[in-house]
């Protein structure tokens, strides 16, 4: 089973704690981060562009010239599409572009995720996470405390919106619950935080 250091919140180190290996100790599948995170970002496109197809484009109401004795080519309408100001063809017009994969590739791509956090010392775990009212300065005081720096990733057992809101401020910084982590988010944060509830929790949840 891999084994991490397990911190207290003023970052003083209490000793190691023991992860479950199946969720943070297997090889990590690049194929399938990459199937999530190419899911993930198609679910978060909006689909909301659109283009008028003849029938919705203005004008066009009577027959430009009559059908036969001009010499020129028959046309029914002056907003066919090859007309200058006609309507697209085959244009985009608005749909979902999400998608689902299967369960078990979605909980494979979570535990190779964890696993690239613990494998590259990417993953600190947290005693708990004591905040008795929400300010930014606690957990800027925290992060120092750890010597964490870069984007960072909080992960707790259960929603506790007074972490939540003290980071709020900080762009670098999300929090989550263990039912929202996704993997998206784990790759483009650079550094894991996780208490040991949410870890033990992920280890149950995930194995």
């Amino acid at each position: 089973m891999p084994k991490v250091a397990l911190f207290k919140q003023d970052g003083s180190n209490v000793g190691d704690i023991e992860l479950n290996d199946a969720v943070f100790g297997i090889e990590p599948n690049t194929h399938v981060l990459h199937e999530a995170v190419v899911m993930q970002r198609a679910s978060m496109r909006q689909g909301t562009h659109d283009v008028k197809n003849r029938s919705e484009v203005r004008g066009g109401g009577r027959k430009p010239w009559r059908q036969k004795g001009t010499g020129r080519a028959r046309q029914g309408s002056i907003r066919s599409p090859q007309w200058v100001g006609g309507g697209v063809v085959f244009g985009p017009t608005p749909r979902s572009y999400s998608y689902k994969l299967p369960k078990k590739v979605r909980r494979l791509a979570l535990r190779s995720a964890l696993t690239s956090k613990v494998n590259e010392n990417n993953l600190v775990v947290l005693e708990g996470i004591s905040i008795e009212a929400p300010k930014t300065k606690e957990v800027i005081n925290m992060l120092n405390a750890l010597s964490v720096d870069t984007k960072v990733l909080i992960v707790t057992a259960n929603k506790d919106e007074v972490v939540v809101r003290s980071a709020n401020n900080l762009q670098s910084v999300k929090v989550l619950t263990v039912e929202e982590m996704n993997v998206l988010d784990l790759l483009s944060h650079d550094k894991l935080i996780l208490t040991k509830d949410a870890a033990e929790k992920a280890g149950e949840v995930l194995a």
